[in-house]
């Protein structure tokens, strides 16, 4: 009877997607629903904060006391910062680093614990022919990161950008589309930087991804505003382009980008962020409130620039001190309950400016169901709103097309006869 094999997947969507990966090696193994009745339990790790690493280590623990008889295998980013310590405090049986993830069939068969951690070079040779309760696929063009913002542990764990071949992404998507996938979301470490290490770049991707057929619609997982050159404005107008992008500012004031040690600079993102929204797309951004530094002047002129820009959607995350960073060599702290409300006062911000832009779109949309709860089917409009819809029929996995939505303020609310 082959052993079964739970995954706990923390972090990002590159993660997903490695868990994909990993799932798709599983020949020898069974896939276990339940943690409860896995003989192995793989977490597959996050560690971009302390915070991330506690939750890793705070799961581990508590499959331990759940489940006793379970082997805990640890992968993912947390296994190249954390994974050495664990192993020999005798927590794990098992880790393996990023390189390692398609050799997973052959780890797991081992009788004796094992530390394979690889190297931060490797780029990734499989193609996932499926995503496990899905609706949309995630594709993964590239990995690693050049960037060096002083709060970030990333590049570290995931090595320096490096692309995917482009004959495998499309491979990947062509098989993914052959299995009734439309909606692909392009993912990565720093998705942007695909290409400059093999002449090519994110908008020509994209262009010989659209002629795949199949391909609906193309999100892009996070872009870097220096990343958004001409040739990327071009695509702007296409069908294909779901009409929302996540560009990563961090933060509006200079001063706190200049902490950050980030390459962007707010006179030129907004510059950027009105070009786009001119073009109808809805626009989301990362934040990190309360890193040290912000002094309470420099949070009044971000909150008051935030509010001058086209933003409708926020990634916002209360700084977290990630050892060996330049950032958490800082003194000057931010005391938490400050850095709560002023995390509060811009989501509120942010939602505000959502619940306006959906009032100002909330007609012909075209939404991709995912799922149904409560009676009432849900999915995402082109403008990565969250939308329900009732219907007397089965329309989990379709598209359909709204030419008309009540605004509310968890979602758009539409009824389809």
């Amino acid at each position: 009877m082959s052993k079964k094999v739970f995954f706990k997947t923390f972090g990002c969507r590159t993660n997903q997607f490695d868990t994909q990966i990993m799932i798709s090696k599983l020949k020898d193994f069974e896939l276990a629903q339940d943690e409860i009745k896995a003989d192995i339990i793989v977490v597959n790790s996050c560690t971009v904060t302390n915070g991330a690493d506690s939750s890793v280590r705070g799961y581990i623990n508590s499959i331990k006391r759940k489940n006793q008889k379970s082997k805990v295998v640890l992968a993912g980013c947390g296994a190249h910062s954390k994974g050495e310590e664990l192993f020999k405090k005798g927590d794990l049986f098992g880790v393996f680093g990023h390189s390692e993830k398609e050799n997973i069939n052959s780890l797991l068969k081992s009788d004796k614990p094992f530390y394979q951690i690889g190297d931060l070079k490797h780029i990734d040779s499989s193609v996932v022919t499926e995503f496990i309760g899905k609706s949309r696929a995630f594709i993964k063009v590239q990995e690693g990161c050049d960037f060096r913002c002083s709060y970030c542990i990333i590049p570290y764990v995931r090595g320096n950008a490096r692309s995917l071949p482009l004959k495998q992404i499309k491979d990947q998507v062509r098989v993914l589309a052959a299995n009734g996938f439309g909606e692909f979301i392009l993912t990565g470490t720093n998705v942007g930087s695909y290409g400059k290490d093999i002449g090519s770049s994110i908008a020509k991707l994209i262009k010989e991804l659209s002629q795949i057929r199949g391909v609906r619609r193309i999100r892009i997982g996070s872009l870097e505003p220096i990343q958004i050159d001409s040739e990327f404005m071009e695509l702007l107008t296409e069908p294909f382009m779901a009409r929302h992008l996540h560009i990563a500012l961090q933060h509006t004031a200079d001063k706190m980008l200049l902490y950050m040690n980030r390459r962007n600079r707010y006179k030129e993102d907004l510059k950027l962020f009105e070009k786009i929204a001119s073009y109808g797309y809805a626009l989301g951004t990362d934040f990190i409130v309360g890193h040290p530094g912000e002094s309470e002047a420099l949070w009044k002129e971000a909150i008051k620039r935030v509010k001058d820009l086209p933003l409708t959607h926020i990634h916002a995350f209360t700084y977290s001190p990630r050892d060996n960073t330049p950032s958490a060599q800082i003194k000057e702290r931010i005391n938490g309950k400050i850095a709560k409300e002023r995390h509060k006062e811009l989501t509120n911000l942010i939602k505000e400016k959502n619940f306006h832009f959906r009032k100002e779109h909330c007609k012909n949309l075209t939404v991709l169901v995912e799922d149904a709860k409560d009676g009432l089917y849900r999915g995402y409009d082109q403008y990565y709103n969250q939308v329900f819809v009732k219907s007397s029929r089965d329309i989990k996995h379709n598209w359909v097309l709204l030419a008309k939505s009540e605004v509310k303020e968890k979602g758009n609310y539409a009824t389809l006869e």
